[in-house]
């Protein structure tokens, strides 16, 4: 077994070299910090020589959503990335793409808002990504990471569950992670798929006219009500499947825990040692932390609501994913909210004395 190469890179490097490594095909972007990282190790890596796949300074946040819904439209593996008001002018195209059903992954670095806001990190787009920020019933994957080793991660996973059903997916991360530096193992190389390979693995996409198939038209635009109803139908009954399989979390120190703290990407590595204070002082608490955003771990949560007497929901905004764990425990037990706003990232004392007042 080949030795792994382990290497020392902020978060936002690590998806750029995990993007080439999975065989991406293309990346369309607009520089908006803390993000910009990505564009510039893409730039200084050219992987146009190595692997082919081509990288692209869009003229706007608008023009580089575009180019990935043409680029994901021909069954390209293609991505953009972006900070929270360039994701804001991204909308209506993940919402075309999600209505066509076309496989596109887009990485959020937050910061704070809302409006221009500021550079610091922030978790205030929580919203924007899990209830479909643009127009139409629709969802998109959403995958939050907490370390520089996830983000090289969900590069492969985001693009092998968008591909898998056809949908929008997102990496949610924040300034923190994009921007902290951590040791990472980057994963394997994997070339690129062949037109042929896409051809076979991809029927739907619009590759051009083969001997036995038309051109596919990808759109979103139905003039028929009742057809337009149908295909709304459809989409629903995937994201149920996606519901079912693909929810991913993960529990620490929850099985004596009286209470639990649910926080996700950089919120939940600061609670991590929330917890260990906590637990120095006596406090039984345990960590709950969603993987995926979209589709939200309800179920889980709901389980725990039955035997746990609180919960502390701590996050990087005024109170959002709050709203999806209270809907989760529907009124078992306790739900409290520990926020800061504007691109403050606290302390992990200020969690642990949150607890107490809230919950203790």
């Amino acid at each position: 077994m080949a030795e792994q190469e382990v290497k020392l890179m902020k978060g936002n490097e690590a998806i750029a070299h995990a993007a080439i490594r999975c065989g991406a095909d293309g990346f369309f972007g607009y520089p908006i910090t803390p993000q910009t990282e990505i564009i510039e190790t893409l730039s200084v890596l050219k992987p146009w020589e190595t692997t082919g796949m081509v990288v692209l300074q869009a003229e706007s946040e608008v023009a580089s959503i575009n180019m990935v819904y043409g680029g994901a439209g021909a069954g390209k593996k293609v991505f953009t990335t972006s900070s929270s008001p360039g994701v804001s002018l991204m909308q209506e195209g993940i919402s075309y793409m999600a209505g066509a059903e076309i496989p596109g992954v887009f990485v959020n670095v937050q910061r704070g808002g809302p409006g221009l806001g500021t550079i610091q990190p922030s978790q205030s787009d929580y919203f924007q990504s899990t209830r479909g920020g643009g127009n139409g019933d629709y969802y998109v994957i959403v995958l939050a990471p907490n370390s520089v080793q996830e983000m090289a991660d969900f590069m492969d996973l985001a693009f092998d569950l968008a591909f898998k059903y056809r949908n929008p997916a997102m990496i949610l991360s924040d300034g923190v992670i994009g921007q902290m530096m951590e040791k990472v193992v980057l994963p394997p190389m994997k070339p690129r798929r062949t037109e042929e390979e896409i051809r076979r693995e991809c029927p739907w996409a619009t590759i051009g006219r083969t001997p036995d198939r038309d051109i596919n038209i990808m759109t979103s635009l139905e003039l028929q009500s009742e057809v337009m109803e149908q295909r709304n139908i459809h989409l629903q009954k995937k994201y149920d499947v996606i519901k079912e399989n693909e929810v991913r979390f993960e529990k620490t120190n929850l099985d004596d825990a009286d209470y639990v703290i649910v926080a996700f990407g950089s919120v939940a590595r600061i609670s991590e040692k929330a917890v260990e204070l906590a637990r120095e002082e006596g406090i039984k608490v345990g960590l709950f932390r969603p993987i995926t955003l979209w589709p939200f771990p309800e179920k889980e949560i709901a389980e725990l609501a039955k035997t746990k007497k609180g919960f502390l929901v701590a996050e990087l905004n005024a109170g959002q994913m709050i709203e999806d764990v209270r809907l989760a425990v529907n009124g078992e037990t306790k739900v409290a909210h520990f926020g800061r706003l504007g691109g403050m990232v606290p302390d992990p004392e200020e969690i642990v004395n949150a607890l107490k007042e809230e919950l203790l």
